[in-house]
C-alpha cells in the first residue's frame, strides 16, 4: 500500500523546498495537511504529485507548489486574519489555517463550498469559515484582512478586495486580459488610499467569475464562438485532394525552413498520414529536403531506410514494426509513402541527395516495453497490469488515473526492477550484434554507441515513468534530429512526423505551464529560431485506429464530436471542411482553449479528462491543418501483400 505520509514529506522536500520555498511555517503546514483528503475519489494516489487535479464543477485543485508560493507571497504570520477567494477543494484554506489565526473563504459553487465545509469539520480545522457567494465582493463584515489570496484569474484587482485590506495588508491575485492567461500580482496597501504592486510572472488559473471579475464562462464562450468561427472561415485556405500538386504547393511558404515539423492529433487517422506524405513529397522533390525523421524506433526505421535508399537489407530476422502499436507505421498510407520514396531515390544519382527515413525515438522503446510486460506477466500479473496502465500514458495529457502512469508502484513491481532492466539490456545487446553483422555505416554505429552508453538511464526512467521520462524521451529525439542534420551535411533539411504533443511548442500548453515538460517543437524553436515551422493537425469527428489499453487489440473507434469549448469546435463551426490556417499573425487564436490529443490509446468515455488540455493554438503552432471528418488508418494485412516487390521490401508479410 502507498504510504501517503511518506509521499507528503517527499512532496514538501522535492516540489516545495527544493524549488525555493523556505518558510518553516508553510513547510510544516503542508506536511501536516493531508492533501489526499481534498482530491476527488480515485485521485488519492496522485495527491502528492506537483500538478493540478480536477474537482467538481469543472474546477481544479491547484498544484502544491503554487499554493505554497502564493502563501509565501502573502507573508502570512500567526495571528493574521486571511480572506481566500475561491475555496475550491479547500486545500489552500486548510494549509493557511495551520499558520494564521482565522481563515475566511468564499466559493461561488454551493456544492464545492459544502464539501469543503465538511472536510474542515472532519479534520477538526475549526478556525475556517466558509461562505457561498461572489468572491469579487469580498467579505466586508469580516474586514479588514491582513492578507487576501485569490485562486482565480481576474481582469484586474477588484476594488472591493483592495478596500478590505488593512494598511500593510497584502492581496495576491492572478490578473490578465485573457480569462486563462495571467500575471501573478501582489498588491500591498501602503496607506488609506495608496497601494504598491509587484509582478511575480506568468501563471494560469481558471477565470474569476463575478461582478468585478469575468462574466460567466458559458456567456463568454458563446460570445467568443459567434466571432471566432467567422474569423477562421475568412482566414482558412481550402485544401484540394491529396494527389493534386496544389495540395503540397500550399506549404511552399515553409520551404525555406531547416526543419518542418508535421503533427497529428492521433496516431491512427488516415488523413493525417496522407497529408504529411503529400507535404513531404513536395518538400523533397521541389525543395531538396533529405531527412524524413519520424516518431518511431531507430532500428525499425533503419530497415525502411535501407529499402528506400536501395541499400543492402539487414540480416536480422525481425520484420520492422511488429510490436504494439503495429498500425502506427504498418498501414497502407505509410506503405504508399515508402514506395514513393524508394522510387524517388532510384531517380536521384547522388546518394547525398537521396531522402532517408529515420527513427527518432529512444532505442526500440516498444521492444523494451514488450520485454517488460513479458517478464512481469510471468512473475507478477498484478505488476504487469500496472505496467500496461502506465505505458498507456506515453503522452502527458492522460490525467485519468486508469490511463495515467502510476506514481507509486506495488512492492512486487519494485522487486522486479533489476530483472526487467537486465532484460532490456539483453534486448539492446542482441540488436547491436545484428547491427555489427550488417556492417552498418559510421552514423549508425555512432548512434548505437550513444544509445548503449545511456541505456541504463533510459530504461530505468522509462520503467518508472513520470515527467522526467517524457523530458528524457523528447530531448533524446531532438538530439537525434540534430545528429541526423549534422550527418547529412550543412545544407541538410528535415521533415519530422510526430504527434501534436511532441511538435507543438510545450511552453504554450499544460505540458510546459503545469508540468515543466519540454518537447521537440519547443527545443527546435529554441535551437533554430525562425528556421523551424511547427504545423499541427486536427479533426472534429469520424473514426480512429486505437486501443483501449497498452498492448491491447487495435479497434476502429468512433471519435466523439469535439468539445464545445475546444479549438476543434471553432474549426468545425467555421463551415470549411478541410483547410490550412496560417497562425503566424493570428492574434485572436492566442487565447487558451481546449485541444484534443488522441494517442495509441483512446477512451471516449473519459475523453474530457484524458484527451483534452488547455493550449494557445497560435503560440503552439505556426500553422494548423484541419479535416472536419476523418477515417481510421488501414493496417497492413495479407491482402495488402504487394506482388513482385523486391526481397528487401520492409513490410513483407
Amino acid at each position: 500500500m502507498l504510504d501517503l505520509s511518506r509521499e507528503r514529506n517527499r512532496m514538501v522536500d522535492v516540489h516545495i523546498s527544493r524549488r525555493g520555498i523556505h518558510d518553516r511555517e508553510i513547510l510544516h503546514a503542508m506536511r501536516e495537511v493531508p492533501r489526499e483528503a481534498f482530491v476527488e475519489p480515485g485521485f488519492e494516489e496522485f495527491a502528492y504529485e506537483d500538478g493540478p487535479l480536477p474537482i467538481a464543477d469543472g474546477q481544479t485543485i491547484s498544484q502544491p507548489y503554487i499554493v505554497a508560493f502564493m502563501i509565501e507571497m502573502a507573508g502570512l504570520e500567526p495571528g493574521d486574519h486571511v480572506l481566500e477567494v475561491g475555496t475550491g477543494s479547500g486545500y489552500a484554506a486548510a494549509v493557511m489555517s495551520r499558520i494564521v489565526d482565522r481563515v475566511y473563504t468564499i466559493e461561488r459553487h454551493p456544492g464545492l463550498a459544502e464539501t469543503a465545509r465538511q472536510r474542515f469539520k472532519k479534520l477538526g480545522y475549526g478556525n475556517i469559515e466558509v461562505r457561498t457567494g461572489d468572491g469579487t465582493k469580498g467579505w466586508p463584515e469580516a474586514a479588514p484582512f491582513d492578507a487576501i489570496l485569490v485562486a482565480a484569474g481576474a481582469p484586474g484587482a477588484p476594488l472591493a478586495l483592495q478596500e478590505q485590506l488593512d494598511v500593510g495588508g497584502r492581496l495576491v491575485i492572478p490578473i490578465g486580459d485573457e480569462p486563462n492567461e495571467q500575471r501573478l500580482l501582489k498588491v500591498v496597501r501602503t496607506g488609506a488610499a495608496t497601494y504598491s504592486e509587484e509582478d511575480f510572472g506568468g501563471v494560469r488559473f481558471v477565470p474569476l467569475i463575478g461582478e468585478q471579475g469575468w462574466p460567466e464562462r458559458s456567456n463568454f464562450a458563446r460570445a467568443r464562438a459567434r466571432s471566432l468561427p467567422e474569423m477562421i472561415a475568412a482566414a482558412a485556405e481550402p485544401l484540394p485532394e491529396f494527389d493534386d500538386p496544389a495540395f503540397g504547393a500550399l506549404f511552399d511558404r515553409f520551404a525555406d525552413r531547416r526543419v518542418v515539423l508535421l503533427g497529428e492529433a492521433s496516431h491512427g487517422t488516415s488523413e493525417f498520414y496522407r497529408a504529411r506524405a503529400a507535404i513531404t513529397r513536395r518538400l523533397i522533390e521541389k525543395h531538396g529536403f533529405t531527412v524524413v525523421a519520424v516518431e518511431a524506433d531507430w532500428p525499425d526505421a533503419a530497415a525502411i531506410d535501407r529499402y528506400v535508399r536501395h541499400r543492402a537489407a539487414s540480416d536480422s530476422p525481425d520484420t520492422p514494426f511488429q510490436r504494439f502499436p503495429t498500425w502506427m507505421w504498418r498501414n497502407t498510407d505509410v506503405a504508399a509513402f515508402v514506395a514513393w520514396q524508394r522510387e524517388y531515390n532510384g531517380r536521384v544519382r547522388l546518394s547525398s541527395r537521396q531522402a532517408g527515413f529515420y527513427g527518432l525515438d529512444i532505442y526500440n522503446m516498444s521492444g523494451s516495453i514488450a520485454a517488460v510486460l513479458k517478464y512481469l506477466d510471468r512473475v507478477d500479473p498484478q505488476a504487469a497490469g500496472i505496467a500496461r496502465e502506465r505505458y498507456g500514458c506515453l503522452t502527458p495529457w492522460q490525467s485519468e488515473p486508469s490511463t495515467y502512469g502510476r506514481a507509486a508502484l506495488t512492492e512486487g513491481y519494485q522487486k522486479c526492477e533489476e530483472a526487467v532492466l537486465q532484460q532490456c539490456r539483453d534486448l539492446l545487446a542482441r540488436q547491436l550484434e545484428h547491427a555489427e553483422r550488417d556492417g552498418a555505416d559510421l552514423f549508425d554505429a555512432t548512434q548505437n554507441a550513444r544509445l548503449i552508453a545511456s541505456a541504463e538511464r533510459y530504461y530505468r526512467i522509462m520503467y518508472y515513468g513520470g515527467p522526467q521520462s517524457w523530458n528524457l524521451r523528447d530531448t533524446h529525439m531532438f538530439e537525434t534530429l540534430e545528429h541526423l542534420l549534422a550527418a547529412r551535411g550543412p545544407d541538410a533539411r528535415a521533415v519530422v512526423w510526430a504527434h501534436n504533443s511532441h511538435i507543438g511548442d510545450a511552453r504554450y500548453t499544460e505540458m510546459g505551464i503545469v508540468r515543466d515538460e519540454v518537447n521537440i517543437g519547443q527545443l527546435c524553436r529554441q535551437q533554430f529560431g525562425s528556421e523551424v515551422a511547427l504545423i499541427g493537425f486536427g479533426t472534429h469527428s469520424g473514426t480512429v485506429a486505437a486501443a483501449s489499453d497498452w498492448d491491447g487489440e487495435m479497434e476502429v473507434k468512433a471519435v466523439r464530436p469535439s468539445h464545445s469549448d475546444s479549438y476543434e469546435r471553432l474549426c468545425h463551426d467555421c463551415g470549411v471542411s478541410r483547410f490550412l490556417l496560417d497562425l503566424r499573425r493570428d492574434e485572436p487564436l492566442r487565447s487558451r482553449l481546449l485541444e484534443r490529443f488522441i494517442g495509441v490509446i483512446y477512451r471516449p468515455e473519459t475523453e474530457l479528462r484524458s484527451h483534452y488540455a488547455d493550449v494557445s493554438l497560435a503560440q503552439q503552432f505556426d500553422a494548423f491543418v484541419w479535416f472536419d471528418e476523418t477515417e481510421a488508418v488501414t493496417p497492413l494485412g495479407p491482402e495488402h501483400a504487394a506482388a513482385g516487390v523486391p526481397d528487401t521490401y520492409p513490410f513483407g508479410l
